[in-house]
C-alpha cells in the first residue's frame, strides 16, 4: 500500500497521527522534488545519530524537548522553538522528553541555463 502524502490544501492534524513507543518514528507528510515535510516523534532517551541532509532544513518543536547535536555543540529545543540547519551540515537529535517535531527540508534545483 502506498504511503499517503498530503495534497494541495489538505488539512493534516498532526496531533492525530498514531505513533508507537519505538525509539523514533517519522511520518512523511509531503514529498516533492523541491520540498519535504516530516512529522518526527523522538522519545525520551532515543537518539537519531549524526547524519547529513542534502537540503536546507528547519526543525520546529511542537511538544516535548530534544537536544539537537551540531558537531561539538548542542541546542535544546522545547515546545514552540524553531531552528534552521544548513544543508550538508552534520546534525543529530537526542530526546530529552517525548517530543514531536516538524521537519522541513528544501532541496536545491539546478539553475536553468
Amino acid at each position: 500500500m502506498a504511503l499517503h502524502h498530503a495534497q494541495h490544501g489538505e488539512v493534516v492534524h498532526l496531533s492525530d497521527l498514531v505513533v508507537s513507543r519505538d525509539d523514533a518514528h517519522s511520518t512523511a507528510l509531503v514529498k516533492t522534488g523541491a520540498f519535504e515535510a516530516i512529522h518526527l516523534i523522538v522519545h525520551a532517551g532515543a537518539v537519531i545519530p549524526p547524519h547529513h541532509v542534502a537540503g536546507q532544513a528547519t526543525l520546529h518543536c511542537l511538544r516535548g524537548r530534544v537536544s539537537v547535536l551540531l558537531g561539538d555543540a548542542a541546542a535544546i529545543l522545547q515546545a514552540g522553538d524553531w531552528t534552521y540547519l544548513d544543508g550538508g551540515e552534520e546534525h543529530g537529535i537526542e530526546g530529552i522528553e517525548d517530543a514531536a517535531l516538524l521537519l522541513t527540508i528544501l532541496f536545491e534545483h539546478p539553475t536553468l541555463s
